[in-house]
């Protein structure tokens, strides 16, 4: 039971929990992040999209089958209810219909132009049975579906791009859209799949650090390039020589954050809160650990949230009595509430920082005026870059700002194809032309360059909330100057 001193913060942090979960969609309605956003979908929360031209799902419960995930299933691949524009458009493209399904997924669009699933439909469906470049796409659909949406309209814009340019060397890029559950069984069975479907010439995904160390041992075993965009753990950087990411690690991300708490909030002790069951949150508390003792700093207590018992109240309170100058949340999407939590009680006394898990819209909807000031470390932010034609290019398209995510799955799609032109139709050729000395490619807004361990070489970008109108909930993340 919570102590007394810290029972008034708790309920206004389940107050304002239960009114996002009344209204929360605002960050998809306002921020696509953008304007007039309809949820599209078929499937089930929880589901893997299988068949082949209409054929059917299969159970549930297993990790499924990838044949028709580039649209020729039938059904959609996302959580919800479709429209019935773009039903058709879906039942359209599995008959073979590709004309026809070219008008459905068009007017589907104009009705909902925020649905980058209908818009890599749309694409597949000009390509028809026509020879094509085929990259997949893994996210987590079923299990955290605002993610999915960010990596999927990344994809669907530089696959969009790419094709509007004339293809890859003349031929078109297909994609297929998979759902992993943000589960690494799934995972790793889909992985198999894709494996052993030999048009796939590179796998773009997975969401998080768990998911993607999961099925990087299948990749790696046989020898499919994967590449992330989301994933940051260290121990990615050792997951093989086919693993490749666009997002920067959390060495690098970690070493921009102990600088700011050093250099710019001018302390030296630090508290951390992580979740011990998550390999992304133990990296980032790891690293942070280590870059802020390099810098002449120290981590005098850390706290993690899984243990039993763990008060929220109880642990800023000793963090505070440790001596503690900075709280520093080393935590996921996935434990957005503790982190809520944990933001109320300290109602802005202690400055935070945060990696990129806490980008996240329920931090600013529900943390509000106690989360204003937090810092995070990302990989990318559109107020940075916004004479950049991926900026213009996006907000046209999708009516809104795009996340880092969505740069950085847009970064993964275009380099692939930049692979692919330089290494041919050969999934060995591709992991060749990746590794190679003085390989890049041309992102959303930065050059893309590799370390030898598959790591981007570039740093993070630190963010804070402050009061502003974008998002919707009266604050925002803009970038630290």
């Amino acid at each position: 039971m919570p102590q007394k001193n810290e029972l008034p913060a708790l309920a206004v942090s389940l107050v304002l929990t239960a009114a996002l979960l009344g209204g929360g969609g605002w960050w998809l309605k306002n921020n696509v992040f953008g304007t007039d956003v309809q949820l599209p979908g078929g499937n089930s929360p929880g589901t893997v999209n299988t068949g082949q031209n209409g054929g059917s799902r299969g159970d549930s419960s297993s990790a499924g089958n990838v044949a028709g995930a580039d649209g020729t299933s039938g059904r959609s691949m996302l959580p919800g209810s479709p429209s019935a524009t773009k039903q058709k458009g879906l039942e359209a493209l599995a008959a073979g219909d590709y004309a026809g399904a070219q008008v459905e997924f068009t007017a589907a669009l104009a009705e909902s132009r925020n649905d980058p699933e209908s818009l890599i439909y749309l694409n597949n469906a000009k390509i028809g049975s026509a020879a094509s470049h085929v990259l997949a796409l893994s996210v987590p659909a079923g299990a955290t579906l605002n993610p999915a949406l960010e990596m999927i309209r990344g994809v669907a814009q530089a696959q969009t791009d790419i094709n509007e340019a004339g293809g890859i060397s003349g031929v078109p890029l297909k994609v297929l859209i998979v759902d992993d559950q943000g589960d690494p069984d799934t995972a790793a069975a889909i992985a198999n799949e894709l494996v052993n479907n030999k048009d796939v010439l590179g796998v773009i995904g997975h969401y998080s650090s768990d998911v993607s160390l999961a099925a990087s041992k299948v990749y790696e075993a046989g020898q499919l390039a994967m590449m992330s965009p989301t994933s940051t753990a260290v121990k990615i950087s050792d997951a093989g020589d086919y693993i490749f990411r666009t997002a920067p690690s959390d060495r690098l991300a970690t070493a921009t954050l102990a600088r700011y708490v050093r250099n710019t909030l001018k302390q030296s002790k630090a508290a951390v809160f992580y979740t011990s069951d998550s390999t992304y949150s133990n990296s980032v508390k790891s690293e942070f650990t280590t870059e802020l003792l390099t810098s002449g700093g120290q981590v005098v207590i850390d706290f993690d949230i899984t243990a039993a018992g763990f008060s929220a109240g109880r642990a800023v309170q000793s963090a505070k009595e440790a001596g503690a100058e900075v709280i520093m949340l080393a935590l996921t999407t996935a434990t957005a509430d503790t982190a809520l939590q944990i933001i109320s009680v300290n109602q802005g006394e202690l400055p935070m920082v945060g990696g990129d898990g806490l980008y996240n819209p329920k931090i600013l909807d529900v943390g509000r005026a106690n989360a204003e000031g937090l810092t995070v470390a990302v990989p990318w932010h559109i107020l940075s870059h916004e004479q950049a034609p991926f900026v213009k290019d996006s907000r046209q398209l999708w009516g809104g700002d795009v996340s880092w995510r969505t740069a950085m799955a847009y970064d993964a799609a275009t380099t692939f194809a930049n692979a692919i032109a330089q290494g041919g139709q050969t999934r060995q050729g591709i992991v060749e032309a990746l590794s190679a000395t003085g390989f890049s490619a041309e992102g959303a807004t930065d050059t893309v360059r590799f370390l030898p361990n598959g790591d981007r070489n570039q740093p993070s970008q630190l963010v804070q909330i402050v009061p502003g109108p974008r998002s919707g909930s009266g604050y925002d993340y803009a970038p630290v100057k």
